[in-house]
Protein backbone atom coordinates (compact mmCIF):
# COMPACT_ATOMS: atom_id res chain seq x y z
CA UNK A 1 0.00 0.00 0.00
CA UNK A 2 2.62 2.38 0.94
CA UNK A 3 4.68 1.43 -2.40
CA UNK A 4 1.53 2.11 -4.60
CA UNK A 5 1.16 5.53 -2.44
CA UNK A 6 4.69 6.37 -3.47
CA UNK A 7 4.19 5.43 -7.39
CA UNK A 8 1.20 7.75 -7.21
CA UNK A 9 2.70 10.66 -5.72
CA UNK A 10 5.58 10.17 -8.24
CA UNK A 11 3.34 10.22 -11.28
CA UNK A 12 1.71 13.27 -10.13
CA UNK A 13 4.78 14.53 -9.63
CA UNK A 14 6.00 13.89 -12.97
CA UNK A 15 2.47 14.89 -14.39
CA UNK A 16 2.83 18.48 -13.09
CA UNK A 17 6.50 18.84 -14.29
CA UNK A 18 5.35 17.86 -17.87
CA UNK A 19 1.98 20.58 -17.50
CA UNK A 20 5.05 23.15 -16.26
CA UNK A 21 7.41 22.22 -19.61
CA UNK A 22 4.28 22.19 -21.38
CA UNK A 23 3.08 25.54 -23.87
CA UNK A 24 0.06 27.22 -23.85
CA UNK A 25 -1.82 30.45 -25.04
CA UNK A 26 -1.63 32.34 -21.77
CA UNK A 27 2.27 31.97 -20.37
CA UNK A 28 5.14 34.22 -20.40
CA UNK A 29 5.98 33.74 -23.94
CA UNK A 30 2.41 34.63 -25.63
CA UNK A 31 4.41 38.10 -26.97
CA UNK A 32 6.92 36.44 -28.23
CA UNK A 33 5.10 33.76 -30.08
CA UNK A 34 3.21 37.15 -31.69
CA UNK A 35 6.63 38.07 -32.90
CA UNK A 36 7.02 34.54 -34.22
CA UNK A 37 4.32 34.89 -35.72
CA UNK A 38 4.26 38.36 -37.46
CA UNK A 39 7.46 36.77 -38.63
CA UNK A 40 6.01 33.56 -40.19
CA UNK A 41 8.29 31.13 -38.40
CA UNK A 42 5.97 30.12 -36.04
CA UNK A 43 5.21 26.41 -35.92
CA UNK A 44 2.85 25.92 -32.78
CA UNK A 45 0.60 23.71 -35.12
CA UNK A 46 0.21 22.21 -38.47
CA UNK A 47 -1.43 24.72 -40.10
CA UNK A 48 1.38 27.47 -38.51
CA UNK A 49 4.63 25.38 -39.49
CA UNK A 50 2.82 24.73 -43.31
CA UNK A 51 2.81 28.84 -43.70
CA UNK A 52 5.95 29.01 -42.35
CA UNK A 53 7.65 26.39 -44.49
CA UNK A 54 6.06 27.93 -47.68
CA UNK A 55 6.85 31.68 -46.65
CA UNK A 56 10.33 30.23 -46.24
CA UNK A 57 10.66 28.54 -49.58
CA UNK A 58 9.07 31.33 -51.29
CA UNK A 59 11.51 34.14 -49.83
CA UNK A 60 14.74 32.45 -49.34
CA UNK A 61 14.60 30.50 -52.62
CA UNK A 62 12.02 31.47 -55.18
CA UNK A 63 12.29 35.48 -54.91
CA UNK A 64 16.45 35.68 -54.36
CA UNK A 65 16.77 33.53 -57.87
CA UNK A 66 13.84 35.58 -59.63
CA UNK A 67 15.80 38.67 -58.43
CA UNK A 68 19.21 37.20 -59.87
CA UNK A 69 18.07 35.51 -63.06
CA UNK A 70 14.54 37.96 -63.94
CA UNK A 71 15.12 41.25 -62.18
CA UNK A 72 18.72 41.95 -62.59
CA UNK A 73 19.28 44.26 -65.30
CA UNK A 74 22.33 42.47 -67.13
CA UNK A 75 20.14 38.45 -66.43
CA UNK A 76 18.15 39.43 -69.55
CA UNK A 77 20.68 40.36 -71.95
CA UNK A 78 19.97 44.09 -71.80
CA UNK A 79 22.15 46.75 -71.94
CA UNK A 80 23.02 47.48 -68.45
CA UNK A 81 24.87 50.60 -67.63
CA UNK A 82 27.90 50.09 -65.08
CA UNK A 83 26.64 51.76 -62.28
CA UNK A 84 23.13 49.20 -62.63
CA UNK A 85 25.23 46.22 -62.97
CA UNK A 86 25.33 43.76 -59.96
CA UNK A 87 28.50 41.30 -60.66
CA UNK A 88 28.47 39.91 -57.21
CA UNK A 89 25.01 39.90 -56.47
CA UNK A 90 25.05 35.71 -56.89
CA UNK A 91 27.57 35.55 -53.86
CA UNK A 92 25.46 38.06 -51.59
CA UNK A 93 22.47 36.07 -52.19
CA UNK A 94 23.76 32.10 -51.71
CA UNK A 95 25.26 33.50 -49.01
CA UNK A 96 22.38 35.13 -47.26
CA UNK A 97 20.05 32.16 -48.73
CA UNK A 98 22.29 29.65 -47.23
CA UNK A 99 22.83 30.90 -43.55
CA UNK A 100 19.25 31.42 -43.58
CA UNK A 101 18.50 28.06 -44.69
CA UNK A 102 20.59 26.45 -41.68
CA UNK A 103 18.78 29.07 -39.49
CA UNK A 104 15.28 28.02 -40.15
CA UNK A 105 15.98 24.42 -40.32
CA UNK A 106 17.61 24.75 -36.66
CA UNK A 107 15.01 26.48 -35.56
CA UNK A 108 12.36 23.91 -36.77
CA UNK A 109 14.21 21.26 -35.18
CA UNK A 110 14.81 22.91 -31.71
CA UNK A 111 10.74 23.84 -31.21
CA UNK A 112 9.78 20.66 -33.09
CA UNK A 113 11.47 18.20 -30.62
CA UNK A 114 11.90 20.18 -27.52
CA UNK A 115 9.45 23.32 -27.46
CA UNK A 116 9.65 26.71 -27.02
CA UNK A 117 9.03 26.78 -22.97
CA UNK A 118 11.97 23.80 -22.87
CA UNK A 119 14.47 25.32 -25.60
CA UNK A 120 14.58 28.65 -23.53
CA UNK A 121 14.71 26.64 -20.18
CA UNK A 122 11.80 28.09 -18.84
CA UNK A 123 10.65 24.85 -17.46
CA UNK A 124 14.10 25.04 -15.38
CA UNK A 125 13.09 28.53 -13.82
CA UNK A 126 11.25 26.93 -11.18
CA UNK A 127 13.62 25.83 -9.45
CA UNK A 128 15.72 29.05 -9.54
CA UNK A 129 16.51 31.72 -7.07
CA UNK A 130 14.15 35.57 -7.21
CA UNK A 131 17.37 36.86 -8.82
CA UNK A 132 18.05 34.63 -11.38
CA UNK A 133 14.47 34.34 -12.39
CA UNK A 134 14.14 38.54 -13.03
CA UNK A 135 17.19 38.73 -14.47
CA UNK A 136 16.18 36.25 -17.17
CA UNK A 137 13.14 37.33 -17.81
CA UNK A 138 14.66 40.70 -18.19
CA UNK A 139 16.67 39.30 -20.81
CA UNK A 140 13.99 37.98 -22.17
CA UNK A 141 11.69 40.62 -22.80
CA UNK A 142 14.81 42.99 -24.35
CA UNK A 143 15.76 40.30 -26.74
CA UNK A 144 13.33 41.03 -29.55
CA UNK A 145 14.40 45.16 -29.16
CA UNK A 146 17.73 43.69 -29.47
CA UNK A 147 16.78 41.83 -32.33
CA UNK A 148 16.10 44.22 -34.17
CA UNK A 149 18.91 47.01 -33.40
CA UNK A 150 20.99 44.57 -35.41
CA UNK A 151 18.70 43.98 -38.04
CA UNK A 152 17.24 47.31 -38.74
CA UNK A 153 20.29 49.35 -39.72
CA UNK A 154 21.48 46.79 -42.02
CA UNK A 155 17.80 46.89 -43.46
CA UNK A 156 17.72 50.77 -43.54
CA UNK A 157 21.12 50.56 -45.82
CA UNK A 158 19.93 47.64 -48.30
CA UNK A 159 16.21 49.50 -48.51
CA UNK A 160 18.50 52.82 -49.38
CA UNK A 161 20.62 50.48 -52.48
CA UNK A 162 17.16 48.52 -53.32
CA UNK A 163 15.08 52.13 -53.85
CA UNK A 164 17.98 53.47 -55.90
CA UNK A 165 18.33 50.85 -58.24
CA UNK A 166 14.79 50.66 -59.03
CA UNK A 167 14.12 54.06 -59.55
CA UNK A 168 17.00 55.01 -61.57
CA UNK A 169 16.06 52.69 -63.93
CA UNK A 170 18.11 49.40 -62.42
CA UNK A 171 15.20 47.17 -64.74
CA UNK A 172 12.09 47.44 -67.06
CA UNK A 173 9.95 44.44 -66.25
CA UNK A 174 6.15 45.69 -67.12
CA UNK A 175 5.02 42.15 -65.85
CA UNK A 176 2.11 43.70 -64.23
CA UNK A 177 1.07 46.16 -67.38
CA UNK A 178 2.92 49.06 -65.59
CA UNK A 179 6.60 49.52 -65.03
CA UNK A 180 6.03 51.95 -61.97
CA UNK A 181 4.01 49.46 -60.26
CA UNK A 182 6.44 46.38 -61.60
CA UNK A 183 8.85 47.66 -59.83
CA UNK A 184 7.57 48.66 -57.08
CA UNK A 185 6.39 44.87 -56.08
CA UNK A 186 9.78 43.74 -57.46
CA UNK A 187 11.61 45.97 -54.78
CA UNK A 188 9.37 45.12 -51.72
CA UNK A 189 9.59 41.26 -52.68
CA UNK A 190 13.18 41.82 -52.68
CA UNK A 191 13.43 43.96 -49.54
CA UNK A 192 10.69 41.55 -47.96
CA UNK A 193 13.07 38.60 -48.84
CA UNK A 194 16.32 40.41 -47.30
CA UNK A 195 14.57 41.14 -44.23
CA UNK A 196 13.17 37.71 -43.76
CA UNK A 197 16.74 35.96 -44.38
CA UNK A 198 18.66 38.28 -41.95
CA UNK A 199 15.89 38.19 -39.27
CA UNK A 200 15.92 34.48 -39.16
CA UNK A 201 19.72 33.85 -38.89
CA UNK A 202 20.01 37.35 -36.36
CA UNK A 203 16.86 35.28 -34.25
CA UNK A 204 18.63 31.99 -33.44
CA UNK A 205 21.58 34.33 -32.88
CA UNK A 206 19.97 36.38 -29.94
CA UNK A 207 18.11 33.20 -29.06
CA UNK A 208 21.42 31.18 -28.27
CA UNK A 209 22.70 34.67 -26.75
CA UNK A 210 19.74 34.97 -24.49
CA UNK A 211 20.38 31.49 -22.92
CA UNK A 212 23.52 31.70 -22.36
CA UNK A 213 22.43 34.94 -20.50
CA UNK A 214 20.71 32.71 -18.11
CA UNK A 215 23.55 30.28 -17.45
CA UNK A 216 25.77 33.06 -16.61
CA UNK A 217 23.29 34.21 -14.08
CA UNK A 218 23.24 31.39 -12.91
CA UNK A 219 26.97 31.15 -12.45
CA UNK A 220 26.66 34.26 -10.53
CA UNK A 221 24.35 33.06 -8.28
CA UNK A 222 26.03 29.57 -7.72
CA UNK A 223 28.96 32.31 -6.94
CA UNK A 224 27.37 32.94 -3.50
CA UNK A 225 27.27 29.70 -2.31
CA UNK A 226 31.31 30.42 -1.43
CA UNK A 227 30.39 33.06 0.94
CA UNK A 228 27.25 31.53 2.65
CA UNK A 229 27.64 30.10 6.32
CA UNK A 230 25.75 26.80 5.59
CA UNK A 231 27.20 25.97 2.34
CA UNK A 232 28.95 22.85 2.38
CA UNK A 233 30.78 20.76 -0.46
CA UNK A 234 28.20 18.61 -1.03
CA UNK A 235 25.80 21.27 -1.92
CA UNK A 236 28.33 23.26 -4.25
CA UNK A 237 29.34 20.07 -6.08
CA UNK A 238 25.42 19.23 -6.82
CA UNK A 239 24.85 22.76 -8.29
CA UNK A 240 28.04 22.67 -10.26
CA UNK A 241 26.91 19.30 -11.71
CA UNK A 242 23.35 20.87 -12.82
CA UNK A 243 25.02 23.74 -14.25
CA UNK A 244 27.48 21.47 -16.09
CA UNK A 245 24.50 19.20 -17.07
CA UNK A 246 22.65 22.35 -19.09
CA UNK A 247 25.90 23.55 -20.41
CA UNK A 248 26.19 20.43 -22.27
CA UNK A 249 22.53 20.17 -23.61
CA UNK A 250 23.27 23.32 -24.90
CA UNK A 251 26.12 22.93 -26.39
CA UNK A 252 25.03 19.75 -27.91
CA UNK A 253 21.80 21.59 -29.33
CA UNK A 254 23.70 24.53 -30.80
CA UNK A 255 27.07 22.60 -31.83
CA UNK A 256 25.95 21.66 -35.61
CA UNK A 257 24.35 25.59 -36.03
CA UNK A 258 27.96 27.03 -34.39
CA UNK A 259 29.98 24.74 -37.21
CA UNK A 260 28.07 25.22 -39.93
CA UNK A 261 27.47 28.96 -39.51
CA UNK A 262 30.95 29.35 -39.15
CA UNK A 263 31.51 27.52 -42.06
CA UNK A 264 29.40 29.24 -44.55
CA UNK A 265 30.11 32.26 -43.18
CA UNK A 266 33.50 31.69 -43.63
CA UNK A 267 32.86 30.63 -47.31
CA UNK A 268 31.17 33.41 -48.22
CA UNK A 269 33.21 36.08 -46.99
CA UNK A 270 36.32 33.99 -49.10
CA UNK A 271 34.09 34.10 -51.76
CA UNK A 272 33.70 37.67 -51.77
CA UNK A 273 37.14 38.21 -51.41
CA UNK A 274 37.73 36.35 -54.23
CA UNK A 275 35.50 38.13 -56.55
CA UNK A 276 36.26 41.24 -55.37
CA UNK A 277 40.04 40.80 -56.01
CA UNK A 278 39.54 39.63 -59.05
CA UNK A 279 37.33 41.98 -60.35
CA UNK A 280 39.27 45.98 -61.09
CA UNK A 281 35.48 47.66 -61.33
CA UNK A 282 35.00 47.60 -57.33
CA UNK A 283 32.96 50.94 -56.39
CA UNK A 284 29.86 51.03 -53.96
CA UNK A 285 27.35 50.76 -56.41
CA UNK A 286 28.77 47.31 -57.26
CA UNK A 287 29.74 46.12 -53.62
CA UNK A 288 27.37 47.89 -51.36
CA UNK A 289 24.89 44.86 -51.31
CA UNK A 290 27.52 42.71 -50.40
CA UNK A 291 29.08 44.89 -48.07
CA UNK A 292 25.90 44.92 -46.23
CA UNK A 293 25.50 41.26 -46.23
CA UNK A 294 29.03 40.67 -44.93
CA UNK A 295 28.23 42.93 -42.32
CA UNK A 296 25.17 41.37 -41.30
CA UNK A 297 26.69 37.60 -41.73
CA UNK A 298 29.77 38.75 -39.60
CA UNK A 299 27.43 40.26 -36.73
CA UNK A 300 25.35 36.64 -36.54
CA UNK A 301 28.80 35.09 -36.45
CA UNK A 302 30.46 37.83 -33.73
CA UNK A 303 27.28 37.24 -31.42
CA UNK A 304 27.75 33.64 -31.70
CA UNK A 305 31.63 33.48 -30.90
CA UNK A 306 30.91 36.00 -28.09
CA UNK A 307 28.29 34.53 -25.94
CA UNK A 308 30.13 30.95 -26.23
CA UNK A 309 33.39 32.08 -25.15
CA UNK A 310 31.91 34.59 -22.31
CA UNK A 311 29.65 31.97 -20.52
CA UNK A 312 32.73 29.95 -21.04
CA UNK A 313 35.06 32.36 -19.56
CA UNK A 314 32.26 32.61 -16.43
CA UNK A 315 32.45 28.93 -16.22
CA UNK A 316 36.42 28.75 -15.91
CA UNK A 317 36.50 31.85 -13.10
CA UNK A 318 34.47 29.26 -10.95
CA UNK A 319 37.78 27.23 -10.80
CA UNK A 320 39.78 30.52 -10.12
CA UNK A 321 36.92 31.54 -7.12
CA UNK A 322 37.02 28.03 -5.76
CA UNK A 323 40.90 28.14 -5.08
CA UNK A 324 40.75 31.78 -3.79
CA UNK A 325 38.28 30.21 -0.97
CA UNK A 326 40.42 27.59 -0.15
CA UNK A 327 43.48 29.93 0.00
CA UNK A 328 41.34 32.33 2.48
CA UNK A 329 40.13 29.31 4.56
CA UNK A 330 44.19 27.96 4.47
CA UNK A 331 45.30 31.38 5.29
CA UNK A 332 42.82 32.10 8.14
CA UNK A 333 43.02 28.48 9.82
CA UNK A 334 47.13 29.06 9.78
CA UNK A 335 46.53 32.21 11.51
CA UNK A 336 44.20 31.11 13.95
CA UNK A 337 47.19 28.39 15.19
CA UNK A 338 50.01 30.72 15.36
CA UNK A 339 47.29 33.26 17.41
CA UNK A 340 46.82 30.19 19.29
CA UNK A 341 50.57 29.19 19.85
CA UNK A 342 51.73 32.33 20.61
CA UNK A 343 48.68 34.34 22.54
CA UNK A 344 49.87 37.51 21.39
CA UNK A 345 46.50 39.31 21.03
CA UNK A 346 48.44 42.57 19.70
CA UNK A 347 49.85 41.02 17.19
CA UNK A 348 46.84 38.95 16.26
CA UNK A 349 44.65 42.05 16.00
CA UNK A 350 47.49 43.28 13.97
CA UNK A 351 47.54 41.08 11.77
CA UNK A 352 43.67 41.17 11.46
CA UNK A 353 43.79 45.01 10.35
CA UNK A 354 46.36 44.15 7.79
CA UNK A 355 44.59 41.13 6.18
CA UNK A 356 41.50 43.44 6.24
CA UNK A 357 42.95 46.36 4.58
CA UNK A 358 44.73 44.67 1.97
CA UNK A 359 41.61 42.82 1.01
CA UNK A 360 38.99 45.36 0.71
CA UNK A 361 40.54 48.71 0.99
CA UNK A 362 39.25 51.75 -0.62
CA UNK A 363 42.09 52.11 -2.74
CA UNK A 364 41.26 48.66 -4.64
CA UNK A 365 37.69 49.66 -5.98
CA UNK A 366 39.44 52.60 -7.78
CA UNK A 367 40.12 51.52 -11.60
CA UNK A 368 38.06 47.67 -11.85
CA UNK A 369 35.82 48.55 -14.18
CA UNK A 370 32.45 47.53 -14.70
CA UNK A 371 33.96 43.79 -15.49
CA UNK A 372 34.00 42.60 -11.63
CA UNK A 373 31.39 40.57 -10.47
CA UNK A 374 30.36 37.43 -7.87
CA UNK A 375 32.81 35.40 -10.09
CA UNK A 376 35.72 37.95 -10.84
CA UNK A 377 36.72 39.56 -8.14
CA UNK A 378 39.83 40.67 -5.89
CA UNK A 379 38.59 40.57 -2.71
CA UNK A 380 38.89 38.09 0.04
CA UNK A 381 36.29 35.13 1.21
CA UNK A 382 34.92 35.88 4.65
CA UNK A 383 35.74 33.77 7.16
CA UNK A 384 32.46 32.50 8.23
CA UNK A 385 31.89 31.07 4.72
CA UNK A 386 34.36 28.09 5.59
CA UNK A 387 34.86 27.95 8.70
CA UNK A 388 33.78 24.49 9.03
CA UNK A 389 34.70 22.74 5.71
CA UNK A 390 37.89 20.66 6.16
CA UNK A 391 41.04 20.81 4.41
CA UNK A 392 40.70 17.59 2.31
CA UNK A 393 37.02 18.70 1.33
CA UNK A 394 38.38 21.86 0.24
CA UNK A 395 41.31 20.79 -1.61
CA UNK A 396 38.71 17.78 -3.21
CA UNK A 397 36.78 20.56 -4.74
CA UNK A 398 39.37 22.87 -5.84
CA UNK A 399 41.05 19.70 -7.76
CA UNK A 400 37.24 18.73 -8.99
CA UNK A 401 37.02 22.26 -10.62
CA UNK A 402 40.24 21.82 -12.16
CA UNK A 403 39.66 18.75 -14.02
CA UNK A 404 36.21 19.09 -15.04
CA UNK A 405 36.38 22.41 -16.83
CA UNK A 406 32.61 23.99 -17.99
CA UNK A 407 31.51 25.54 -20.66
CA UNK A 408 30.42 25.77 -24.43
CA UNK A 409 31.76 23.12 -27.02
CA UNK A 410 31.85 21.96 -30.19
CA UNK A 411 32.22 18.03 -30.49
CA UNK A 412 34.58 18.42 -27.52
CA UNK A 413 36.43 21.39 -28.41
CA UNK A 414 35.82 24.47 -26.07
CA UNK A 415 34.80 27.52 -27.50
CA UNK A 416 37.06 29.91 -25.30
CA UNK A 417 39.30 32.84 -25.91
CA UNK A 418 41.75 30.66 -26.81
CA UNK A 419 40.21 29.12 -29.67
CA UNK A 420 39.09 32.74 -30.65
CA UNK A 421 42.73 33.32 -31.20
CA UNK A 422 43.51 29.95 -33.21
CA UNK A 423 40.35 30.48 -35.41
CA UNK A 424 41.53 34.28 -36.37
CA UNK A 425 45.01 32.93 -37.04
CA UNK A 426 43.06 30.19 -39.46
CA UNK A 427 41.18 33.04 -40.99
CA UNK A 428 44.15 35.31 -41.28
CA UNK A 429 46.57 32.84 -42.62
CA UNK A 430 43.40 31.88 -45.27
CA UNK A 431 43.57 35.47 -46.10
CA UNK A 432 46.83 35.69 -47.19
CA UNK A 433 46.70 33.00 -49.54
CA UNK A 434 43.85 33.88 -51.27
CA UNK A 435 45.27 37.50 -51.44
CA UNK A 436 48.74 35.79 -52.72
CA UNK A 437 46.65 34.03 -55.42
CA UNK A 438 44.97 36.72 -56.74
CA UNK A 439 46.61 40.18 -56.51
CA UNK A 440 49.73 38.73 -55.82
CA UNK A 441 50.22 39.83 -52.29
CA UNK A 442 53.25 37.96 -50.50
Amino acid sequence: MGDARVALLNHDNNRRAFSRSQSHAHDELRVFRRWLKCLCVDQSDRRTACLSWLVFFVLTVVVPAVSHFVFACGGRGDDCDSLHSRPYDAVAQLSLSGVAALSFICLSEFVRKFGLRRFLFFDKLCDESETVRKGYTKQFNRSMKLLFIFVLPCFAAEGAYKIWWYTSGGTRIPFLGNTVVSNTVACALELCSWFYRTVVFFLVCILFRLICCLQILRLQDFAQVFVQVDSNVESVLKEHLRIRRHLRIISHRYRLFILWALVFITASQFASLFVTTRNADVNIYHTGELAVCSVSLLAGLLILLRSATKITHKAQAVTCLAAKWHVCATIDSFDHTADQAHATPVGCVADEHLFTVTSDGPSDQDDVGDEEDELDNTQFVPSYAYSTISFQKRQALVNYFENNRAGITIFGFMLDRSSLHTIFGIELSLVLWLLGKTIGIS
